[in-house]
């Protein structure tokens, strides 16, 4: 069987198998309820604790303003909702956003929206930033609430967090930011950068799907998204994931170990596959080069469908994606595309492919000699293509 390339790694990751290892026990001997009181039982909540700490460390945050929850999305929601939930009382009915958030929060404000709040969408420039000005010209008196993901899921930019942050300080306003892609891909420091708020998943850093946290500084005040038990502090009930949470912790204290040393390997594979794939007849890179997750690659190629050259990609052997994996089964085309001024029949020929540290050279080298081919492949096939300039 020929060897599979996975360069979907913004989708989800493998679980690693330190992680892995260090789950096992908490499926199979310390099962029992964090709840209890028995032996079994303390032992995993005593596991809890310690992944509360690895996490802790990892964003210069205190132990006891770390959360578990079912992932990233969760973590989004309960960010947004909690928060305006309580600060509506105090007049605060407005939340400034971006126009190419992760579903998890566009759907959110979308929510909100029916529900009698006011939600500023600040447009990003054609590279996919936001500036810290065109934040503070979108506050308002009522504004209590302002979430600006760290880095883009598609396209992999960066925006001014710390900024954004020391603004929002200034201001007396809250910050969230969906970390989700960042976590293991920058450093991230909650207090120097001003963060109030921060969602992350576990299956974006080599831990199991179905497992997130979110960050929430000490002083912030949100009402439960989810009721019925006193678990987290009595802040999100629901019996503990254990194994899922001891793997997150193992997992983030495996990624943050050295992540110069990762952003330096994986940027010259990515940089690799720029040079080779923008060779390529009427392709352009999305998103800006400076300032983007090291392992993000998004091109778009004229006169492609996403999906045909995905479905071609993997016949070599090759996973990649078009845009969010959460819409995947969309056939519009990605948000984030057009957000950046992408035409429709541009951004539906768009592919991203996400590396890391486990990517090869000789990964690399195999995407940039099948990438040519399946694309002049689509075009032979395409009616669009002999009738572009």
């Amino acid at each position: 069987m020929n060897k599979v390339i996975y360069a979907d790694n913004a989708a989800t990751t493998q679980i690693d198998p330190r992680v892995l290892e260090a789950m096992t026990p908490y499926l199979t001997e310390y099962y029992g309820n964090p709840s209890s009181i028995y032996s079994i039982g303390r032992d995993a909540k005593r596991a809890i604790e310690t992944a509360r700490e690895q996490v802790a460390k990892a964003f210069g945050a205190k132990v006891q303003e770390i959360y578990f929850t079912a992932g990233g999305s969760e973590s989004d929601n309960w960010a947004i909702k909690g928060s305006m939930d309580l600060l509506k009382a105090k007049g605060k009915t407005h939340i400034i956003t971006t126009n190419f958030e992760h579903h998890a929060v566009m759907d959110t404000c979308k929510f909100m929206e029916k529900h009698g709040f006011e939600v500023t969408y600040l447009p990003v420039d054609e590279e996919g930033y936001v500036t810290v000005k065109q934040v503070e010209d979108a506050i308002k008196e009522n504004t209590g609430l302002v979430t600006i993901m760290y880095a883009n899921n598609e396209i992999g930019t960066i925006q001014p967090i710390a900024e954004i942050g020391q603004l929002c300080r200034d201001k007396g306003i809250l910050f969230h930011t969906d970390a989700v892609q960042a976590v293991g891909n920058v450093e991230i420091d909650v207090v120097k950068q001003h963060i109030d708020m921060l969602s992350m998943s576990g299956h974006k850093i080599y831990a199991p799907k179905g497992v997130g946290v979110l960050y929430v500084r000490n002083g912030v005040r949100l009402s439960n998204l989810v009721h019925g038990g006193g678990q987290e502090r009595g802040r999100r009930a629901g019996t503990e994931n254990v194994a899922s949470i001891v793997g997150l912790g193992k997992a983030i204290e495996l990624i943050t170990e050295d992540i110069p040393g990762r952003i330096e390997k994986v940027s010259k594979l990515r940089d690799y596959l720029f040079e080779q794939a923008s060779k390529i007849e009427r392709s352009r890179i999305n998103g800006g080069r400076k300032n983007r997750l090291c392992g993000n690659f998004n091109m778009s190629f004229e006169a492609v469908e996403g999906e045909a050259l995905l479905l071609m990609l993997d016949l070599n052997g090759i996973c990649g994606s078009s845009g969010s994996a959460c819409t995947s089964g969309s056939l519009d085309p990605s948000h984030v595309l057009l957000a950046i001024g992408l035409p429709h029949e541009i951004a539906h020929g768009s592919l991203r492919l996400s590396i890391n540290e486990h990517t090869t050279q000789e990964d690399v080298e195999k995407i940039a000699e099948v990438l040519p081919k399946v694309v002049g492949r689509l075009r032979e096939m395409s009616p669009v293509w002999n009738k572009l300039d």
